[in-house]
Protein backbone atom coordinates (compact mmCIF):
# COMPACT_ATOMS: atom_id res chain seq x y z
CA UNK A 1 0.00 0.00 0.00
CA UNK A 2 1.56 3.37 -1.00
CA UNK A 3 2.73 5.82 1.62
CA UNK A 4 0.04 8.13 3.06
CA UNK A 5 -2.73 5.92 1.62
CA UNK A 6 -6.04 6.07 3.47
CA UNK A 7 -6.65 3.19 5.91
CA UNK A 8 -9.94 2.89 7.72
CA UNK A 9 -8.85 0.33 10.33
CA UNK A 10 -5.25 -0.62 11.00
CA UNK A 11 -5.84 -4.02 12.60
CA UNK A 12 -2.98 -4.84 14.95
CA UNK A 13 -2.32 -8.56 15.42
CA UNK A 14 0.10 -9.31 18.26
CA UNK A 15 2.26 -12.38 18.59
CA UNK A 16 -0.13 -13.93 21.10
CA UNK A 17 -3.30 -13.05 19.13
CA UNK A 18 -2.97 -15.47 16.21
CA UNK A 19 -6.67 -16.15 15.74
CA UNK A 20 -8.52 -15.38 12.51
CA UNK A 21 -11.77 -15.45 14.53
CA UNK A 22 -10.48 -12.69 16.82
CA UNK A 23 -12.72 -9.72 17.47
CA UNK A 24 -10.02 -7.58 15.85
CA UNK A 25 -11.17 -8.94 12.46
CA UNK A 26 -14.87 -8.19 13.02
CA UNK A 27 -16.11 -6.17 10.05
CA UNK A 28 -12.73 -6.33 8.31
CA UNK A 29 -12.95 -4.90 4.79
CA UNK A 30 -9.96 -5.76 2.58
CA UNK A 31 -10.70 -2.75 0.41
CA UNK A 32 -10.28 -0.29 3.26
CA UNK A 33 -8.50 -2.04 6.17
CA UNK A 34 -4.97 -3.29 6.71
CA UNK A 35 -3.54 -5.95 9.03
CA UNK A 36 -0.37 -4.86 10.81
CA UNK A 37 2.05 -7.30 12.47
CA UNK A 38 5.46 -6.56 13.92
CA UNK A 39 8.32 -8.69 15.21
CA UNK A 40 9.65 -6.21 17.75
CA UNK A 41 13.11 -7.02 19.08
CA UNK A 42 12.18 -5.55 22.47
CA UNK A 43 9.75 -8.43 23.01
CA UNK A 44 12.75 -10.76 23.09
CA UNK A 45 14.95 -8.51 25.22
CA UNK A 46 12.82 -6.70 27.80
CA UNK A 47 13.31 -9.98 29.64
CA UNK A 48 16.13 -12.26 28.54
CA UNK A 49 13.84 -14.53 26.51
CA UNK A 50 15.04 -18.04 25.78
CA UNK A 51 15.73 -19.19 22.24
CA UNK A 52 12.82 -21.70 22.20
CA UNK A 53 10.38 -19.01 23.32
CA UNK A 54 11.58 -16.50 20.72
CA UNK A 55 11.52 -19.13 17.98
CA UNK A 56 8.00 -20.27 18.82
CA UNK A 57 6.56 -16.75 18.74
CA UNK A 58 8.32 -15.79 15.50
CA UNK A 59 7.49 -19.04 13.70
CA UNK A 60 3.83 -18.95 14.74
CA UNK A 61 3.56 -15.30 13.70
CA UNK A 62 5.09 -15.96 10.29
CA UNK A 63 2.85 -18.96 9.69
CA UNK A 64 -0.20 -16.89 10.62
CA UNK A 65 0.94 -14.07 8.35
CA UNK A 66 1.33 -16.52 5.48
CA UNK A 67 -2.21 -17.79 6.07
CA UNK A 68 -3.51 -14.21 5.89
CA UNK A 69 -1.64 -13.65 2.60
CA UNK A 70 -3.02 -16.90 1.21
CA UNK A 71 -6.48 -15.62 2.08
CA UNK A 72 -5.76 -12.42 0.19
CA UNK A 73 -5.88 -10.05 3.15
CA UNK A 74 -3.76 -6.90 2.90
CA UNK A 75 -0.91 -7.19 5.38
CA UNK A 76 1.99 -5.03 6.53
CA UNK A 77 4.51 -7.29 8.27
CA UNK A 78 7.73 -6.08 9.89
CA UNK A 79 10.48 -8.68 10.19
CA UNK A 80 12.43 -8.34 13.45
CA UNK A 81 12.01 -4.60 13.82
CA UNK A 82 14.54 -2.90 16.08
CA UNK A 83 12.94 -1.51 19.23
CA UNK A 84 9.51 -1.79 20.79
CA UNK A 85 5.98 -2.29 19.53
CA UNK A 86 4.90 1.20 20.54
CA UNK A 87 7.61 2.92 18.51
CA UNK A 88 6.96 0.65 15.53
CA UNK A 89 3.23 1.40 15.61
CA UNK A 90 3.91 5.12 15.81
CA UNK A 91 6.07 4.89 12.69
CA UNK A 92 3.36 2.93 10.89
CA UNK A 93 0.78 5.57 11.75
CA UNK A 94 3.10 8.34 10.59
CA UNK A 95 3.47 6.60 7.19
CA UNK A 96 -0.28 6.28 6.57
CA UNK A 97 -3.48 8.21 7.08
CA UNK A 98 -5.27 5.88 9.51
CA UNK A 99 -8.73 6.52 10.84
CA UNK A 100 -8.58 4.02 13.70
CA UNK A 101 -6.30 1.41 15.27
CA UNK A 102 -8.13 -1.79 16.16
CA UNK A 103 -6.92 -4.77 18.20
CA UNK A 104 -8.08 -7.42 20.63
CA UNK A 105 -7.13 -7.04 24.29
CA UNK A 106 -3.38 -7.65 24.65
CA UNK A 107 -2.19 -10.20 27.18
CA UNK A 108 0.37 -7.83 28.67
CA UNK A 109 -0.28 -4.57 30.52
CA UNK A 110 3.03 -3.12 29.28
CA UNK A 111 2.16 -3.77 25.63
CA UNK A 112 -1.36 -2.41 25.97
CA UNK A 113 -0.12 0.84 27.47
CA UNK A 114 2.65 1.21 24.88
CA UNK A 115 0.19 0.82 22.00
CA UNK A 116 -2.28 3.22 23.60
CA UNK A 117 0.47 5.80 24.04
CA UNK A 118 1.67 5.39 20.45
CA UNK A 119 -1.82 5.90 19.05
CA UNK A 120 -2.44 8.91 21.30
CA UNK A 121 0.85 10.52 20.27
CA UNK A 122 -0.07 10.02 16.61
CA UNK A 123 -3.53 11.45 17.23
CA UNK A 124 -5.28 8.27 16.04
CA UNK A 125 -8.16 6.72 18.01
CA UNK A 126 -7.53 3.19 19.28
CA UNK A 127 -10.26 0.60 19.80
CA UNK A 128 -9.38 -2.34 22.07
CA UNK A 129 -11.96 -5.05 21.63
CA UNK A 130 -12.78 -7.90 24.04
CA UNK A 131 -10.77 -11.07 23.57
CA UNK A 132 -13.40 -13.72 22.80
CA UNK A 133 -10.80 -16.46 23.21
CA UNK A 134 -11.51 -16.59 26.95
CA UNK A 135 -14.59 -18.08 28.59
CA UNK A 136 -14.71 -15.31 31.20
CA UNK A 137 -14.29 -11.71 30.12
CA UNK A 138 -12.31 -9.25 32.19
CA UNK A 139 -15.58 -7.48 33.02
CA UNK A 140 -17.24 -10.71 34.14
CA UNK A 141 -14.33 -11.54 36.42
CA UNK A 142 -14.41 -8.04 37.90
CA UNK A 143 -18.08 -8.60 38.72
CA UNK A 144 -17.20 -11.95 40.30
CA UNK A 145 -14.49 -10.31 42.41
CA UNK A 146 -16.52 -7.28 43.49
CA UNK A 147 -17.36 -7.31 47.20
CA UNK A 148 -15.45 -10.50 48.01
CA UNK A 149 -13.00 -10.37 50.91
CA UNK A 150 -11.05 -13.26 49.39
CA UNK A 151 -10.80 -14.63 45.88
CA UNK A 152 -10.56 -18.39 45.62
CA UNK A 153 -10.21 -20.40 42.45
CA UNK A 154 -12.52 -23.20 43.59
CA UNK A 155 -15.48 -20.81 43.97
CA UNK A 156 -14.79 -19.29 40.56
CA UNK A 157 -14.33 -22.72 38.96
CA UNK A 158 -17.71 -23.94 40.14
CA UNK A 159 -19.33 -20.81 38.74
CA UNK A 160 -17.67 -21.48 35.39
CA UNK A 161 -18.76 -25.11 35.39
CA UNK A 162 -22.37 -24.07 35.96
CA UNK A 163 -22.27 -21.16 33.50
CA UNK A 164 -20.81 -23.19 30.64
CA UNK A 165 -22.51 -26.49 31.52
CA UNK A 166 -19.25 -28.41 31.71
CA UNK A 167 -19.10 -31.80 33.48
CA UNK A 168 -22.54 -31.27 34.98
CA UNK A 169 -25.09 -33.92 35.95
CA UNK A 170 -27.61 -34.38 33.14
CA UNK A 171 -30.42 -35.02 35.60
CA UNK A 172 -29.69 -32.09 37.93
CA UNK A 173 -28.43 -28.92 36.29
CA UNK A 174 -26.92 -27.59 39.52
CA UNK A 175 -24.90 -30.68 40.45
CA UNK A 176 -21.51 -31.79 39.12
CA UNK A 177 -21.12 -35.01 37.19
CA UNK A 178 -20.16 -37.82 39.53
CA UNK A 179 -21.45 -35.94 42.57
CA UNK A 180 -18.30 -33.96 43.40
CA UNK A 181 -16.61 -30.90 41.99
CA UNK A 182 -13.00 -31.75 42.60
CA UNK A 183 -11.03 -34.98 42.24
CA UNK A 184 -7.73 -33.69 43.62
CA UNK A 185 -7.53 -36.56 46.11
CA UNK A 186 -7.46 -39.03 43.20
CA UNK A 187 -4.90 -37.03 41.23
CA UNK A 188 -1.81 -37.03 43.42
CA UNK A 189 -0.18 -40.30 42.51
CA UNK A 190 3.58 -40.89 42.50
CA UNK A 191 5.33 -43.47 40.37
CA UNK A 192 6.69 -46.52 42.17
CA UNK A 193 10.38 -47.42 42.34
CA UNK A 194 10.32 -48.71 38.77
CA UNK A 195 9.16 -45.38 37.39
CA UNK A 196 6.46 -44.52 34.88
CA UNK A 197 7.25 -47.29 32.43
CA UNK A 198 6.50 -46.73 28.76
CA UNK A 199 4.71 -43.38 28.35
CA UNK A 200 3.15 -42.55 24.96
CA UNK A 201 5.32 -39.73 23.57
CA UNK A 202 3.64 -36.47 22.62
CA UNK A 203 3.22 -35.44 19.02
CA UNK A 204 6.11 -33.24 17.95
CA UNK A 205 6.39 -31.36 14.68
CA UNK A 206 9.33 -31.38 12.30
CA UNK A 207 10.29 -27.78 11.49
CA UNK A 208 9.22 -26.71 8.00
CA UNK A 209 10.96 -24.12 5.84
CA UNK A 210 9.50 -21.16 7.75
CA UNK A 211 10.47 -22.59 11.14
CA UNK A 212 13.94 -23.57 9.93
CA UNK A 213 14.49 -20.01 8.73
CA UNK A 214 13.35 -18.70 12.14
CA UNK A 215 15.62 -21.11 14.00
CA UNK A 216 18.60 -19.92 11.95
CA UNK A 217 17.65 -16.31 12.65
CA UNK A 218 17.30 -16.88 16.39
CA UNK A 219 20.64 -18.70 16.60
CA UNK A 220 22.31 -15.85 14.75
CA UNK A 221 20.59 -12.91 16.40
CA UNK A 222 19.86 -14.29 19.89
CA UNK A 223 22.54 -16.94 20.24
CA UNK A 224 23.66 -15.53 23.61
CA UNK A 225 20.19 -16.06 25.06
CA UNK A 226 19.53 -19.18 27.16
CA UNK A 227 18.09 -22.38 25.77
CA UNK A 228 18.64 -24.63 22.77
CA UNK A 229 16.81 -25.22 19.51
CA UNK A 230 18.09 -28.59 18.30
CA UNK A 231 14.91 -30.36 19.45
CA UNK A 232 12.35 -27.67 18.64
CA UNK A 233 9.05 -29.34 17.80
CA UNK A 234 6.21 -27.12 19.04
CA UNK A 235 2.97 -26.62 17.08
CA UNK A 236 3.10 -23.36 15.14
CA UNK A 237 -0.20 -23.49 13.22
CA UNK A 238 -3.83 -24.06 14.16
CA UNK A 239 -3.81 -27.43 12.39
CA UNK A 240 -0.76 -28.58 14.32
CA UNK A 241 -2.23 -27.33 17.60
CA UNK A 242 -5.43 -29.32 17.00
CA UNK A 243 -3.40 -32.40 16.14
CA UNK A 244 -1.45 -32.01 19.41
CA UNK A 245 -4.71 -31.78 21.35
CA UNK A 246 -6.17 -34.86 19.64
CA UNK A 247 -2.98 -36.79 20.35
CA UNK A 248 -3.15 -35.93 24.05
CA UNK A 249 -6.83 -36.83 24.36
CA UNK A 250 -6.27 -40.15 22.59
CA UNK A 251 -3.04 -41.31 24.22
CA UNK A 252 -2.39 -39.56 27.55
CA UNK A 253 -5.49 -37.94 29.06
CA UNK A 254 -6.71 -41.20 30.62
CA UNK A 255 -3.60 -41.35 32.81
CA UNK A 256 -3.10 -37.61 33.21
CA UNK A 257 -5.22 -37.26 36.34
CA UNK A 258 -3.51 -39.84 38.49
CA UNK A 259 0.03 -38.84 37.51
CA UNK A 260 -0.32 -35.08 36.96
CA UNK A 261 1.81 -34.22 40.01
CA UNK A 262 4.44 -36.93 39.52
CA UNK A 263 8.00 -36.29 38.33
CA UNK A 264 10.71 -38.55 36.97
CA UNK A 265 14.27 -37.71 35.96
CA UNK A 266 14.88 -37.48 32.23
CA UNK A 267 11.14 -37.61 31.48
CA UNK A 268 10.07 -34.08 30.48
CA UNK A 269 6.67 -34.92 28.99
CA UNK A 270 5.05 -37.77 30.96
CA UNK A 271 1.22 -37.58 30.65
CA UNK A 272 0.90 -33.81 30.21
CA UNK A 273 -0.75 -32.12 27.24
CA UNK A 274 1.88 -29.52 26.25
CA UNK A 275 -0.80 -27.39 24.60
CA UNK A 276 -0.63 -24.31 26.86
CA UNK A 277 1.64 -22.49 24.43
CA UNK A 278 -0.75 -23.14 21.54
CA UNK A 279 -3.68 -21.85 23.59
CA UNK A 280 -1.76 -18.80 24.78
CA UNK A 281 -0.81 -17.88 21.19
CA UNK A 282 -4.54 -18.36 20.32
CA UNK A 283 -3.82 -21.22 17.93
CA UNK A 284 -6.19 -23.39 19.96
CA UNK A 285 -9.54 -22.38 21.45
CA UNK A 286 -10.04 -23.41 25.10
CA UNK A 287 -13.66 -24.30 24.31
CA UNK A 288 -12.45 -26.96 21.91
CA UNK A 289 -9.99 -28.21 24.52
CA UNK A 290 -12.63 -28.49 27.26
CA UNK A 291 -15.16 -30.04 24.89
CA UNK A 292 -12.70 -32.68 23.69
CA UNK A 293 -11.82 -33.71 27.24
CA UNK A 294 -15.45 -33.89 28.33
CA UNK A 295 -16.43 -35.84 25.21
CA UNK A 296 -13.69 -38.38 25.92
CA UNK A 297 -15.11 -38.94 29.42
CA UNK A 298 -18.72 -39.16 28.25
CA UNK A 299 -17.65 -41.72 25.65
CA UNK A 300 -16.09 -43.82 28.42
CA UNK A 301 -12.55 -43.40 27.11
CA UNK A 302 -11.10 -41.63 30.15
CA UNK A 303 -11.89 -41.60 33.90
CA UNK A 304 -13.87 -38.68 35.29
CA UNK A 305 -11.00 -37.79 37.65
CA UNK A 306 -8.64 -37.32 34.70
CA UNK A 307 -11.10 -35.30 32.65
CA UNK A 308 -12.00 -33.11 35.63
CA UNK A 309 -8.38 -32.55 36.67
CA UNK A 310 -7.44 -31.44 33.18
CA UNK A 311 -10.55 -29.30 32.62
CA UNK A 312 -9.92 -27.57 35.97
CA UNK A 313 -6.57 -26.36 34.66
CA UNK A 314 -8.17 -24.84 31.56
CA UNK A 315 -11.62 -23.69 32.67
CA UNK A 316 -10.53 -22.97 36.25
CA UNK A 317 -6.93 -21.93 36.76
CA UNK A 318 -6.28 -20.43 33.32
CA UNK A 319 -9.34 -18.19 33.41
CA UNK A 320 -8.84 -17.38 37.10
CA UNK A 321 -5.26 -16.17 36.76
CA UNK A 322 -6.23 -13.94 33.85
CA UNK A 323 -8.94 -12.40 35.98
CA UNK A 324 -6.48 -11.85 38.82
CA UNK A 325 -4.03 -10.19 36.42
CA UNK A 326 -6.45 -7.67 34.91
CA UNK A 327 -8.19 -6.79 38.17
CA UNK A 328 -4.93 -6.32 40.11
CA UNK A 329 -2.58 -4.67 37.61
CA UNK A 330 -0.46 -2.61 37.41
CA UNK A 331 0.41 -2.60 41.12
CA UNK A 332 0.35 -6.39 41.33
CA UNK A 333 3.69 -6.74 39.53
CA UNK A 334 5.54 -4.85 42.31
CA UNK A 335 4.17 -6.82 45.28
CA UNK A 336 6.62 -8.43 47.71
CA UNK A 337 4.61 -9.42 50.79
CA UNK A 338 7.41 -11.53 52.29
CA UNK A 339 10.03 -8.82 51.73
CA UNK A 340 12.21 -11.27 49.77
CA UNK A 341 15.44 -9.63 48.56
CA UNK A 342 17.80 -12.46 47.61
CA UNK A 343 19.13 -12.45 44.01
CA UNK A 344 18.13 -15.29 41.71
CA UNK A 345 21.00 -17.81 41.63
CA UNK A 346 22.97 -17.59 38.39
CA UNK A 347 22.62 -21.35 37.85
CA UNK A 348 18.90 -20.90 37.13
CA UNK A 349 20.12 -19.86 33.67
CA UNK A 350 22.40 -22.89 33.22
CA UNK A 351 21.11 -25.76 35.35
CA UNK A 352 24.60 -26.14 36.79
CA UNK A 353 23.70 -27.27 40.32
CA UNK A 354 24.33 -30.45 42.27
CA UNK A 355 20.69 -30.60 43.41
CA UNK A 356 19.35 -33.25 41.03
CA UNK A 357 15.73 -32.09 41.04
CA UNK A 358 16.68 -28.54 40.08
CA UNK A 359 19.28 -29.65 37.53
CA UNK A 360 16.66 -31.86 35.85
CA UNK A 361 13.84 -29.27 35.84
CA UNK A 362 16.09 -26.43 34.65
CA UNK A 363 17.89 -28.66 32.14
CA UNK A 364 14.68 -29.68 30.41
CA UNK A 365 13.44 -26.08 30.57
CA UNK A 366 16.49 -24.89 28.66
CA UNK A 367 16.24 -27.82 26.24
CA UNK A 368 12.54 -27.51 25.42
CA UNK A 369 11.23 -24.30 26.98
CA UNK A 370 8.94 -26.48 29.07
CA UNK A 371 8.41 -27.95 32.53
CA UNK A 372 5.12 -29.14 33.94
CA UNK A 373 3.24 -27.36 36.73
CA UNK A 374 4.68 -29.32 39.68
CA UNK A 375 8.23 -28.82 38.46
CA UNK A 376 7.51 -25.09 38.29
CA UNK A 377 5.63 -24.81 41.59
CA UNK A 378 7.36 -27.39 43.77
CA UNK A 379 10.93 -27.46 42.43
CA UNK A 380 12.12 -24.22 40.79
CA UNK A 381 9.45 -22.08 42.45
CA UNK A 382 9.74 -23.74 45.86
CA UNK A 383 13.50 -23.28 46.00
CA UNK A 384 13.21 -19.58 45.12
CA UNK A 385 10.48 -19.12 47.76
CA UNK A 386 12.48 -20.81 50.51
CA UNK A 387 15.70 -19.06 49.54
CA UNK A 388 13.92 -15.69 49.68
CA UNK A 389 14.52 -14.57 46.09
CA UNK A 390 13.07 -11.21 45.11
CA UNK A 391 9.79 -12.19 43.40
CA UNK A 392 10.27 -9.81 40.47
CA UNK A 393 13.47 -11.69 39.56
CA UNK A 394 11.63 -15.01 39.73
CA UNK A 395 8.90 -13.54 37.53
CA UNK A 396 11.48 -12.36 35.01
CA UNK A 397 12.99 -15.84 34.82
CA UNK A 398 9.68 -17.63 34.29
CA UNK A 399 8.60 -15.11 31.66
CA UNK A 400 11.94 -15.58 29.90
CA UNK A 401 12.35 -19.33 29.74
CA UNK A 402 8.94 -20.94 29.10
CA UNK A 403 7.42 -21.07 25.63
CA UNK A 404 3.90 -20.71 27.07
CA UNK A 405 4.76 -17.62 29.13
CA UNK A 406 2.56 -14.60 28.43
CA UNK A 407 2.42 -12.14 31.29
CA UNK A 408 -1.30 -12.42 32.07
CA UNK A 409 -0.88 -16.10 32.95
CA UNK A 410 2.73 -16.20 34.14
CA UNK A 411 2.74 -13.25 36.54
CA UNK A 412 -0.09 -14.33 38.90
CA UNK A 413 1.11 -17.92 38.88
CA UNK A 414 4.64 -16.82 39.79
CA UNK A 415 4.16 -13.88 42.16
CA UNK A 416 0.91 -15.15 43.64
CA UNK A 417 0.82 -18.92 43.74
CA UNK A 418 4.52 -19.77 43.66
CA UNK A 419 6.14 -16.92 45.64
CA UNK A 420 3.21 -15.74 47.81
CA UNK A 421 4.34 -12.21 47.04
CA UNK A 422 0.74 -11.01 46.95
CA UNK A 423 0.16 -12.06 50.55
CA UNK A 424 -2.63 -14.49 49.69
CA UNK A 425 -4.70 -12.79 47.00
CA UNK A 426 -4.05 -15.62 44.55
CA UNK A 427 -3.59 -18.66 46.79
CA UNK A 428 -4.63 -19.39 50.36
CA UNK A 429 -1.13 -20.37 51.58
CA UNK A 430 2.51 -20.38 50.57
CA UNK A 431 3.49 -23.68 48.99
CA UNK A 432 6.37 -24.38 51.38
CA UNK A 433 7.69 -27.92 51.81
CA UNK A 434 10.88 -29.81 52.65
CA UNK A 435 12.84 -31.92 50.23
CA UNK A 436 10.75 -34.89 51.35
CA UNK A 437 7.92 -33.71 49.11
CA UNK A 438 10.23 -34.03 46.10
CA UNK A 439 11.44 -37.41 47.39
CA UNK A 440 7.84 -38.62 47.58
CA UNK A 441 6.85 -37.40 44.11
CA UNK A 442 9.96 -38.28 42.10
CA UNK A 443 13.17 -40.27 41.83
CA UNK A 444 15.35 -37.16 42.08
CA UNK A 445 16.58 -37.85 45.60
CA UNK A 446 17.81 -41.31 44.64
CA UNK A 447 21.55 -40.97 44.18
CA UNK A 448 21.57 -37.26 45.04
CA UNK A 449 24.35 -36.17 47.37
CA UNK A 450 21.75 -34.57 49.67
CA UNK A 451 19.43 -36.29 52.14
CA UNK A 452 15.96 -34.68 52.30
CA UNK A 453 15.38 -36.00 55.83
CA UNK A 454 18.32 -34.05 57.29
CA UNK A 455 17.78 -30.46 58.41
CA UNK A 456 21.41 -29.43 58.73
CA UNK A 457 24.87 -30.83 58.27
CA UNK A 458 26.98 -31.70 55.24
CA UNK A 459 24.36 -33.98 53.64
CA UNK A 460 21.29 -31.93 54.55
CA UNK A 461 19.07 -31.15 51.57
CA UNK A 462 19.04 -27.39 50.94
CA UNK A 463 15.26 -27.55 50.47
CA UNK A 464 14.86 -28.99 53.95
CA UNK A 465 17.29 -26.58 55.60
CA UNK A 466 15.70 -23.61 53.89
CA UNK A 467 12.17 -24.80 54.73
CA UNK A 468 12.81 -24.65 58.47
CA UNK A 469 14.61 -21.34 58.07
CA UNK A 470 11.62 -20.02 56.07
CA UNK A 471 9.24 -20.93 58.90
CA UNK A 472 11.53 -19.31 61.44
CA UNK A 473 11.91 -16.11 59.40
CA UNK A 474 8.14 -15.80 58.95
CA UNK A 475 7.02 -17.30 62.25
CA UNK A 476 5.11 -14.23 63.37
CA UNK A 477 3.28 -13.84 60.05
CA UNK A 478 2.08 -17.46 59.88
CA UNK A 479 1.66 -18.36 63.57
CA UNK A 480 -2.11 -17.83 63.36
CA UNK A 481 -2.56 -18.59 59.67
CA UNK A 482 -5.30 -21.25 59.32
CA UNK A 483 -3.30 -23.33 56.84
CA UNK A 484 0.22 -22.65 58.13
CA UNK A 485 -0.11 -22.54 61.92
CA UNK A 486 0.51 -26.28 62.36
CA UNK A 487 3.72 -26.09 60.34
CA UNK A 488 4.91 -23.14 62.39
CA UNK A 489 4.12 -24.94 65.65
CA UNK A 490 6.56 -27.66 64.64
CA UNK A 491 9.35 -25.11 65.08
CA UNK A 492 8.82 -25.33 68.84
CA UNK A 493 9.83 -28.99 68.75
CA UNK A 494 13.32 -28.14 67.54
CA UNK A 495 15.97 -27.62 70.18
CA UNK A 496 17.32 -24.09 70.17
CA UNK A 497 20.78 -25.33 69.24
CA UNK A 498 19.47 -27.21 66.22
CA UNK A 499 17.45 -24.25 65.03
CA UNK A 500 20.54 -22.08 65.35
CA UNK A 501 22.49 -24.57 63.21
CA UNK A 502 19.71 -24.55 60.61
CA UNK A 503 19.68 -20.76 60.46
CA UNK A 504 23.45 -20.59 60.09
CA UNK A 505 23.43 -23.18 57.30
CA UNK A 506 20.59 -21.35 55.53
CA UNK A 507 22.60 -18.12 55.70
CA UNK A 508 25.54 -19.96 54.15
CA UNK A 509 23.36 -21.28 51.33
CA UNK A 510 22.05 -17.79 50.61
CA UNK A 511 25.57 -16.42 50.64
CA UNK A 512 26.74 -19.10 48.22
CA UNK A 513 23.82 -18.73 45.80
CA UNK A 514 23.85 -14.95 46.07
CA UNK A 515 27.56 -14.78 45.33
CA UNK A 516 26.97 -16.78 42.15
CA UNK A 517 24.19 -14.49 40.94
Amino acid sequence: MPARAEVRHLVVVLGDQLDRASSAFDGFDPAHDLVWMCEASEEATHVWSSQPRIALFLSAMRHFAQALRDEGLPLAYLDLHEGGLGAALHQALAARRVQRVVLAEPGDWRVREALRAAAAEAGVPIEIRPDRHFLCSSEDFARHARGRKQLRMETFYREMRRRHRVLMDDSDEDQPAGGQWNYDADNRGAFGPQGPGLVPPPLRFEPDAITREVIALVKSRFGAHPGRLERFGWPVTQAQARAALDDFIEHRLADFGRWQDAMWGGQPWLYHAQIAAAMNLKLLDPRAVVAAAEAAWRAGRVPLASAEGFIRQVLGWREYVRGIYWTQMPGYAALNALDARQPLPAWYWTGDTDMRCLADAIGQTLEHGYAHHIQRLMVTGLYALLLGVEPQQVHGWYLSVYVDAVEWVELPNTLGMSQYADGGRMASKPYAATGQYIQRMSDHCRGCRYDPTQRHGERACPFTTLYWDFLARHERRFATHPRMALQVKNLARLPAEELRAIREQADAIRGRDGAAA
